[in-house]
């Protein structure tokens, strides 16, 4: 009996399936509707190489850190030297080597008052203008750090001007070219590396005066040797590419080869190789006037300053830390920000 409903069950199983096989048919297939309109739709936004490196910039925590610290620098810098009623070069021998005034802090000596005898009046005044306190000669340190913040970045930003036009153009000219032309612009640049900077600028100095132009006379002659390096060894890579290749079969001009396809993928390392720069010079700028070899007082910048609160670090070491904790500062976030740069405009870094 078990074998016989078994098999029942079977033959009603293959019946079923028999019916339903011929209940499909033609009729219940209907095409689904294509709308022709919308083929060449693009379901995604479409993004520039340019808009994803900057997307994946300000993923780097530390590079936008180090980013909006900048900002806020070089717009003290630019404000802060008009904040009080000094000036970077006046002087008040009675309110020499004043402290500055750190709520929290006045049982160090950061009170804002000196142990001259000065009246009730002229303590008063000082507290509210001295912020940085004063150096020997009476003049205002908060001043005279945020000027040379200045005198400075103005420094780096002529040094990325001279990398960006210089370099860029005779690193451009010789890889492109090649040959003959490759082979003398060259060994020119092999030259110059062989000569030091220091001695470049001793030799200016002899010529001129130490200051701003000689640092800057020298920074033409050897300053952007390696910018012009990196922008050679980019764009010959990029010369037997495919892309080029065919560009010059369909007949574009080298101009347009040029700007149209070499310099738009040169870009990334050309920017942060400026960003590498920046720094470079600001630290360059304060080692030559930390020996005495770059600007000279009464102008302000932070090697200079720097080299006066070396002088006096034993008995008035606020004269250094300010100065050095803005250059720290700013060397910290160009260097942090050209990593993020690198990151983020390499396209083997994308996720």
């Amino acid at each position: 009996m078990k074998t016989t409903s078994k098999e029942q069950h079977l033959d009603e199983l293959k019946a079923a399936q028999t019916n339903n096989r011929d209940q499909i048919t033609a009729d219940l297939f209907v095409p689904a509707p294509l709308d022709t309109a919308g083929q060449e739709e693009i379901s995604k936004p479409s993004v520039s190489f340019w808009q994803e490196a900057f997307h994946r910039l300000f993923k780097n925590k530390g590079s936008v850190i180090a980013l909006f610290a900048l900002v806020i620098l070089i717009i003290v810098a630019i404000v802060g030297p008009s904040m009080n009623d000094h000036t970077y070069r006046s002087q008040n021998l009675a309110h020499s080597n004043m402290p500055p005034k750190v709520s929290g802090l006045e049982w160090l000596g950061f009170d804002g008052k000196n142990s001259k005898g000065m009246d009730v009046y002229e303590a008063q005044h000082v507290e509210t203008n001295y912020w940085f306190g004063t150096d020997e000669f009476g003049r205002d340190l908060w001043t005279r750090v945020w000027k040379g913040t200045q005198i400075s970045l103005f420094i780096a930003l002529v040094a990325a001007t001279l990398d960006l036009i210089i370099g860029v153009i005779y690193g451009g000219i010789s890889s492109f070219y090649g040959g003959r032309i490759d082979t003398i612009m060259q060994r020119i640049i092999e030259v110059l590396i062989g000569i030091p900077n220091l001695i470049v600028i001793i030799l200016f100095i002899l010529i001129l005066e130490p200051g701003i132009r000689s640092i800057i006379l020298a920074m033409v002659i050897t300053g952007w040797v390696g910018m012009a390096r990196v922008v050679r060894g980019q764009i010959l890579q990029l010369k037997g590419q495919e892309f080029v290749l065919a560009s010059q079969t369909l007949g574009a001009s080298n101009a347009r080869l040029i700007w149209k396809h070499l310099m738009p993928n040169v870009m990334g390392p050309i920017i942060v190789t400026v960003m590498f720069t920046i720094p470079t010079a600001i630290f360059f700028e304060a080692f030559l006037s930390f020996i005495g070899l770059g600007l000279q007082a009464p102008l302000a910048s932070l090697g200079v300053l720097i080299e006066d609160g070396y002088k006096s670090i034993r008995f008035f070491s606020y004269k250094l830390i300010f100065p050095a904790l803005v250059i720290s500062t700013i060397m910290i976030c160009f260097n942090l920000l050209a990593d993020g740069l690198r990151d983020a405009l390499d396209p083997k870094m994308r996720k």
